[in-house]
């Protein structure tokens, strides 16, 4: 029998935008290491829009304060690429299909980098949105993503090739560059060597160290570590492109992942990625409860894609995708100590939940409400 654990609900942060009227994504919420600043995000079609959660100083459920919000007005809308904001919620950098544009909340565009066009036919090098926003073949293109580092002087960019002031290279592959956040520079860069269909950024607590993970359908999700000495941008790659890179642990001495089929968790060292530890579901999480004995599919939990660390030795991760087939998902606490992986609790909530848990590093984590309207902070 697995222990249960009460979760205790410590927030709730109202949605800035309506999902339906402002065609928007769901709001998520980022915590940076270091100083543990919080800042609550939402993209719709046309606005970014940032709140400061601590900010506002508004306890309970609350919703946010205008003197707490910065809206960014987007370049484009939100199914053109992604999105980063700096840790002071000074400036948006939005990585999009042709280019990765910084802008500060006026609107105004600080810096831009153009780069190879994300639709895979294309070997355009545009110079605006506006040459492909009606384009039938740019409609569904494939995407790269930025993300600041956590002290937000860089900006690490996963860009399909070739930088603009390079000159077409039709044979050019996916380039990683590291940015001064504050001018545009591209002070490195380094051949990713892979062919993205999606890209995720996962920050280190070094701002010179940064974890990748690239999408490439069924070849694989390739694992890339990049260390920036001032000078020189030196990329390693780990775990065969097999798995997937969830999260850093608070010291920043490990890092999480979960296998492409979703069965198996690791814990591995960042220096060298070497795996420390790993937990199956298979003898780890049982049937749903809710599950028709007579499916024999429901033996078989997965782990959700997103998990992460609560603090040093405990990892908070679902089995949500799987067992909202059946019920109610479920989500799990597994520790980290020692040289074993194992689920020390389910999580029991005081209401219906739904989709995977994100941890935020500091012994809390949230889930979102299944309308995406509000988004709920957590603690034991």
């Amino acid at each position: 029998m697995v222990d249960v654990a009460t979760a205790r609900l410590v927030t709730t942060f109202a949605a800035p935008l309506d999902r339906e009227r402002d065609a928007a994504d769901v709001p998520h919420l980022v915590r940076w290491p270091g100083d543990g600043r919080r800042l609550l995000v939402q993209r719709g079609d046309t606005e970014l829009v940032v709140v400061a959660p601590d900010a506002a100083d508004v306890p309970g459920a609350a919703a946010p304060t205008d003197a707490a919000t910065v809206r960014f007005p987007a370049p484009w809308p939100r199914r053109f690429g992604t999105f980063a904001v700096a840790p002071d919620a000074g400036l948006a950098v939005f990585a999009g299909v042709h280019a990765v544009r910084a802008v500060d909340p006026a609107g105004a565009v600080r810096w831009e980098i153009a780069h190879g066009c994300w639709e895979g036919s294309c070997r355009t090098l545009h110079t605006g949105f506006e040459e492909y926003a009606t384009d039938p073949r740019h409609r569904y293109p494939d995407s790269g993503s930025a993300v600041f580092s956590a002290d937000g002087t860089l900006v690490w960019a996963h860009i399909r090739g070739p930088v603009a002031a390079s000159g077409p290279d039709p044979e050019a592959l996916d380039e990683w560059l590291v940015i001064d956040a504050a001018d545009g520079r591209i002070l490195g860069r380094a051949d990713a060597e892979t062919v993205a269909a999606g890209s995720d950024h996962v920050p280190h607590p070094d701002p010179a160290r940064m974890g990748l993970c690239v999408g490439e359908g069924q070849d694989g999700v390739p694992l890339l570590w990049g260390r920036w000495d001032g000078e020189k941008l030196t990329v390693q790659r780990f775990c065969d492109d097999e798995r997937i890179l969830t999260a850093v642990s608070p010291s920043g001495d490990r890092f999480l992942t979960v296998t492409h089929y979703e069965e198996t968790l690791g814990v591995h060292r960042v220096d060298d990625g070497s795996v420390l530890a790993e937990l199956d579901t298979e003898h780890a999480v049982p049937r749903h409860p809710e599950a028709d004995p007579d499916d024999e599919d429901a033996d078989e939990a997965l782990w959700d894609y997103e998990c992460g660390f609560l603090d040093e030795e405990t990892v908070v991760v679902g089995t949500s995708e799987r067992d909202e087939e059946y019920g109610e998902a479920r989500h799990w606490l597994v520790s980290t100590a020692g040289e074993e992986m194992r689920v020390t609790a389910l999580l029991s909530y005081p209401f219906p939940i739904s989709g995977a848990p994100t941890a935020l590093g500091d012994g809390t984590w949230y889930t979102v409400s299944e309308s995406g309207d509000a988004l709920h902070v957590w603690s034991r």
